[in-house]
């Protein structure tokens, strides 16, 4: 079994600062791109950022130069650092991981159960 736990959401001011935490755990083999996703009511769920396993990373030019993602791959562990917060990026954060399990020989989807981020005065 593949667990991602989510850490880091909670409110905060505009223009404040957050990091969220991903770790990943269980009978890992291999993780190849790790990322984050974000929803807001009523609105569909988007990327935010994504990493892979050789640092090269991707972001919409709605969080570009606020946000930075990285990551840990001795603690099977994504970041994502985020600046200069507006009220639009109240949303539910959700990590994404592409994992292949031991004893398996492809990679699926794994989703954290999600943080939420809340940015208001």
């Amino acid at each position: 079994q593949v667990q991602l736990v989510e850490s880091g959401g909670g409110l905060v001011q505009p223009g404040g600062s957050l990091r969220l935490s991903c770790a990943a755990s269980g009978s890992i083999a291999s993780i190849n791109a790790m990322g984050w996703y974000r929803q807001a009511p009523g609105k569909e769920r988007e990327l935010v950022a994504s990493i892979d396993t050789g640092g090269m990373t991707n972001y919409p030019d709605s969080v570009k130069g606020r946000f930075t993602v990285s990551r840990d791959n001795a603690k099977n562990t994504v970041y994502l650092q985020m600046n200069n917060l507006k009220p639009a990026d109240t949303a539910v954060y959700y990590c994404n991981a592409s994992i292949r399990r031991l004893g398996s020989g492809i990679f699926r989807p794994y989703w954290g159960q999600g943080t939420q981020v809340t940015v208001s005065s």
